[in-house]
């Protein structure tokens, strides 16, 4: 049972990336970025992370979504009205670094880019919606990872401090609520993404991830400091990926194993960004490697900063649960956000095999405010499904309907168990491109956006069901899922 008496202030909204929905890609003086050179298909990943990769265009070969993703760049007035007609209280975006500073490295910004984010912002205004923003959300600007290496290399703590200064700097008045790095943790399975590297460039060595992440927590402790000189109330949180994690029975050796895991992958990067320090697991983490805390590149300056910068609150994205075993081997295994796994029996899956566990993120928000006691703020959560528009134009998804119904419900229990959650803003809430295998036909959104997987399309809008619905659950504030 549960109240569902969601807060008053609670910020409703929905949520997208600039490198999945934006296109414009070389436009107004906008660099290249990593989203850029990924090829669209199921094999993206596999393509980037060949030994001889060499990160550039192969247009000859591939054809490369996100160059166009919807034409947000050029429909963003109307996308932002959509979202008003929904009632959104907010809207989670995110700057294109490569839009602001085209290599990275630059001396100045590219002021066709800031002046995009201006018309944005205030578009949002516009309609009361309050923005959201991911500084930094799997687009780093492609030289900086052809030139320096990705983020195993400290210079690019003053490249993003010089980033993070410039946008906080002009927007700060405006934008209240801010996080560091989208996923930071999904490096342990994926570092192409957030660090901007692959077994071409050190991904195989896991110093260089754990040294990026370490580089990565110093750049976030900066923005926390820019953002709370500029302005002691601005908000400005970390973000990870949280699948929580289930040992696959009773037996204490997969109980350890999922301790282990949980350890890694949900809570190692929110210890550090949140509590200020290395857990104390660190080492023992370290040594699964063959690693000891002396391998790597740090001052204590730099611990300093990370302890006395911590961020307000911990942004997450939840869309299933995982199953650790480690005593067998025969198990059906199953896909998921970044990584797959063992299959739970007691659960179904979507489209891409994601388990669906509504109760899993009762269990998420209960387990990070009991360890952390900072406020939560789920900005992504959603159902990628194959949509398909009927002669009018209308997609009858009461498969999403049903899903983020159910996982509603599931934050209102943890409402009533005594977390403090902050808003809930479900993962594209207009159609974008996919960020693990860069297609379009994997549709997350409350509007469907005309397009292919191979970028054609009219790019009209159109309303599905749970647009409607979606509208009723902000009106209200919850009480209504029907």
């Amino acid at each position: 049972m549960t109240t569902k008496q969601f807060p008053e202030n609670f910020l409703w909204g929905g949520a997208t990336a600039a490198n999945q929905l934006e296109g414009a890609y070389q436009e107004d003086g906008k660099g290249l970025s990593l989203p850029d050179i990924l090829p669209g298909g199921k094999e993206r990943f596999a393509i980037v992370n060949q030994d001889d990769f060499d990160f550039a265009l192969h247009e000859d070969k591939y054809f490369y979504p996100n160059h166009i993703g919807i034409d947000h760049y050029h429909h963003f007035k109307e996308d932002i009205a959509l979202f008003a007609e929904m009632g959104f209280k907010c809207y989670r975006f995110s700057i294109a670094w490569s839009r602001i500073f085209p290599n990275g490295d630059d001396q100045q910004p590219n002021e066709a880019g800031l002046k995009f984010y201006d018309a944005l912002i205030d578009e949002c205004l516009k309609y009361h919606i309050e923005p959201v923003i991911t500084i930094s959300h799997y687009e780093l600007p492609l030289h900086l990872i052809t030139e320096y290496g990705g983020w195993k290399n400290k210079k690019l703590i003053d490249f993003y401090e010089k980033y993070a200064q410039t946008v906080l700097t002009r927007y700060h008045d405006k934008v209240k609520y801010w996080m560091t790095f989208n996923e930071i943790n999904s490096a342990v399975h994926f570092p192409i993404m957030s660090q901007g590297l692959s077994d071409a460039n050190g991904a195989k060595d896991k110093k260089n991830i754990f040294q990026a992440w370490h580089n990565q927590f110093v750049a976030s402790a900066k923005a926390v400091k820019i953002g709370h000189e500029l302005d002691s109330h601005l908000q400005i949180g970390c973000m990870i990926l949280y699948a929580t994690t289930y040992s696959y029975d009773a037996n204490p050796v997969n109980q350890v194993a999922a301790m282990k895991t949980n350890q890694e992958n949900n809570f190692f990067c929110a210890d550090v960004q949140v509590r200020g320090h290395y857990p104390a697991y660190t080492s023992s983490l370290l040594a699964k490697y063959n690693l000891q805390p002396s391998d790597f590149d740090y001052t204590q300056a730099e611990l300093d900063l990370i302890a006395q910068y911590p961020v307000d609150y911990i942004g997450f994205s939840y869309y299933m649960s995982a199953v650790e075993e480690v005593t067998q081997t025969d198990h059906d295994t199953v896909n998921g956000n970044l990584m797959g796994g063992v299959r739970n029996p007691f659960l179904q899956t979507s489209d891409w095999g994601w388990q669906i566990d509504p109760a899993g993120l009762r269990i998420a928000l209960n387990q990070l405010y009991n360890r952390y006691q900072k406020p939560l703020f789920i900005v992504e959560n959603g159902l990628g499904a194959h949509d398909e528009l009927d002669a009018n134009n209308y997609v009858a998804d009461d498969y999403r309907i049903d899903y983020l119904r159910k996982h509603i419900q599931a934050i209102g229990q943890a409402l009533d168990d005594g977390v403090d959650v902050m808003g809930y803003t479900p993962w594209g809430c207009i159609d974008l491109v996919s960020a693990s295998t860069g297609e379009m036909s994997k549709r997350y959104g409350f509007i469907y956006v005309d397009a292919d997987d191979h970028g054609q399309g009219t790019f009209n809008r159109y309303k599905k069901k749970s647009f409607n619905w979606y509208k009723q659950v902000i009106a209200s504030n919850g009480s209504n899922l029907d």
